[in-house]
């Protein structure tokens, strides 16, 4: 066959039946920024500098490309290594929990609140959550089996933040820390209550939205693991 020919046929073959695409790759480099997101949003809670923030902004930007370039890239692909509603669900599981490191800053900075303790301690246990996603999805091409475990430590990740979270609103809510505060007010009790009050109700809502990251993720993980349990 000449090499027209061959070329000829070639591209008929691959219009036929194009090359599958590397939906493995695509997942991965989603996990890459959203590994990237949550360490930022650790090394936010540490320092609470603007352009920390501004940096998990910028990831979650990178997140968002990606998320529409793979969506793309499955929506025109004629087959799949995985069920097609498998990646969808997996490309949008891994997009939300870089939203919630961009939102969490965001409502910060709404709010106007400084990092804590328990924003910091939160924050890790999400990024060492998603550090084990990202972990799972390497070894789903050519692994499934191995990459089980890194939904059990997803799951631990959610579970230890709800532990951090209630131990967060029972301190925050201490009605003799409150009760304290009005007695050293001297002049203007009220208003220091009121304020006092305020700001709980302001920490309390970055609080509630860190358990709700941890519960995106543990959705994420849910994902991978009904993934593994299809293909192995």
């Amino acid at each position: 066959m000449s090499d027209k020919k061959h070329s000829g046929f070639t591209h008929l073959w691959n219009q036929l039946f194009p090359r599958m695409p590397d939906f493995f790759g695509l997942l991965n480099d989603q996990c890459d920024v959203a590994v990237t997101a949550l360490a930022t949003l650790v090394e936010y809670m540490k320092d609470g500098k603007l352009e920390t923030a501004q940096r998990v902004r910028d990831f979650e930007h990178q997140g968002d490309r990606l998320k529409l370039r793979n969506m793309d890239i499955l929506n025109r692909s004629f087959s799949t290594p995985i069920d097609r509603e498998d990646i969808y669900l997996a490309i949008a599981s891994i997009d939300h929990v870089i939203n919630y490191a961009k939102t969490t800053v965001r409502e910060m900075e709404v709010l106007n609140l400084e990092p804590d303790s328990y924003t910091l301690e939160m924050a890790e246990l999400l990024s060492q959550g998603t550090d084990s996603l990202s972990q799972g999805y390497q070894k789903l091409a050519k692994q499934p089996l191995d990459a089980e475990w890194a939904t059990k430590a997803v799951r631990k990740a959610e579970r230890t933040v709800e532990k951090v979270y209630r131990r967060a609103i029972a301190e925050l809510y201490d009605e003799d820390a409150l009760a304290e505060l009005i007695h050293q007010a001297e002049q203007d009790p009220i208003p220091k209550a009121v304020m006092a009050i305020i700001h709980m109700q302001k920490r309390r809502e970055v609080y509630r939205h860190l358990s709700n990251a941890a519960d995106r993720l543990a959705h994420a993980g849910d994902i991978l693991h009904d993934i593994i349990v299809k293909t192995s």
